[in-house]
């Protein structure tokens, strides 16, 4: 009796530490949009997941909504000290270098820039940068993309003689709408093209950039002129539902398209078009984060995890999805958790008809303005036994590769 007693009490006192180091938490939270946004959403919902199995009440989390790329970012952290917040995070990459400088000015809060890169070439311990791997998860996008292409070549329904303009010769035309051509978008789209590669290997992949990371218009009509030059696919990497709607309307008046969208599910968008989206598991990060801050522990300067610790993840497949997709998924979803399918494995693409053994990757960060540095970061080979190393020696994408079969529409 007396053990159990002991037992029960000392549950009590462990459940009573965690509530006292979840009450010393404090968190800010800049978003660059709202609960309407694809992305910005993830994010509210990883966070919300995330306090409520530490523990943390919703007071504890102040909010900041669109806020732009600009000195108004840092306005919002200083305001978000001055409210006793010791957690700061923003969500978008344009913020890093305000949450930079406020970093500098309060070395006893930490600053956590989603999607940065340069925290851990910064000098501050205070101010850190995070990422998923969610190319693993575009890869894996694009085989579900991949599995619906093979079931209409297979059924006749996809034919050169019945639609002559979805083939570029022997290959199918496959479309994307892109919003800036940065490393983070050919990291994602030539994942994407991959995934869809390894299940047909005859494809073509154009894409159409916006200029926007939102901009439902913009996205809708590059999704259109992509389906009017003839591609039977339309992923993306751009945050509304701008794409699928468009796809959905185009398939409902008989055109063959069918769309991968990204972050949320898009299927209450495009009930029949949507095949799946590739989405970020947010609440791991931030409970990783969560905890750590509340137990004083060291916090990951450049965090990135994948499907091994399933940050990353598909959305429900839709019921146009070929039959087997399901499987198909599972089997490669297992082979990227073991480690032995590497999404960018050089022998599965070439550059300038050349297989590629060597990538060198600056990680310093640059004033493009002034060609200089602003922090120096050393040089690494991302080529790694036969593979380019993503999000392994910092959490952003450097993937820059332009590799033989995908044409990039310049950016209007």
């Amino acid at each position: 009796m007396k053990k159990i007693i002991a037992l029960v009490l000392a549950a009590v006192l462990c459940l009573c530490a965690c509530a006292a180091l979840a009450a010393d938490l404090k968190v800010g939270v800049i978003l660059v949009g709202d609960e309407t946004e694809g992305y910005t959403l993830a994010h509210m919902n990883g966070i919300k997941a995330a306090a409520a199995e530490l523990g943390v009440a919703d007071d504890q989390i102040i909010w900041k909504y669109k806020v732009p790329e600009d000195q108004t970012c840092a306005e919002a952290a200083y305001d978000l000290v001055g409210q006793g917040c010791n957690l700061i995070i923003s969500n978008s990459y344009g913020h890093q270098t305000f949450m930079d400088e406020v970093a500098g000015e309060f070395p006893d809060v930490d600053f956590v820039s989603m999607t940065g890169d340069f925290a851990a070439i910064s000098g501050k311990p205070n101010l850190k940068n995070a990422f998923t791997k969610i190319y693993e998860a575009r890869y894996v996008s694009g085989v579900v993309a991949g599995m619906k292409v093979k079931e209409l070549l297979e059924s006749g329904e996809l034919s050169p003689e019945k639609q002559p303009n979805s083939f570029d010769g022997e290959n199918v035309k496959i479309g994307y709408v892109g919003a800036f051509n940065y490393a983070e978008v050919v990291s994602g789209y030539t994942a994407f093209f991959l995934g869809i590669r390894s299940v047909v290997p005859n494809v073509t992949m154009t894409v159409e950039y916006t200029q926007s990371w939102f901009d439902i218009d913009k996205e809708a009509a590059a999704a259109e002129a992509l389906v009017a030059d003839g591609c039977v696919i339309i992923g993306q990497h751009a945050d509304s539902t701008g794409a699928p709607a468009a796809v959905q309307k185009l398939l409902d008046a008989g055109t063959l398209c069918y769309s991968v969208g990204y972050n949320i599910d898009m299927l209450p968008t495009a009930p029949t078009a949507a095949l799946t989206s590739p989405t970020n598991e947010w609440h791991v990060f931030y409970a990783d984060l969560f905890s750590k801050k509340m137990n004083g522990e060291e916090i990951a300067q450049d965090w990135a995890e994948g499907y091994a610790k399933d940050a990353v993840a598909i959305t429900t497949l839709g019921p146009s999805c070929a039959a087997g997709t399901q499987e198909k998924v599972d089997e490669v979803v297992a082979a990227l958790k073991d480690g032995s399918l590497k999404v960018f494995d050089t022998a599965t693409f070439t550059v300038g008809g050349e297989t590629v053994t060597s990538a060198p990757v600056d990680l310093s960060f640059m004033d493009w303005s002034t060609m200089t540095a602003i922090y120096e970061g050393e040089t690494v080979e991302a080529i790694v036994d036969g593979a380019f190393e993503e999000s392994s020696f910092r959490s952003a994408p450097y993937f820059a590769l332009r590799i033989d079969g995908i044409i990039e529409n310049a950016a209007q």
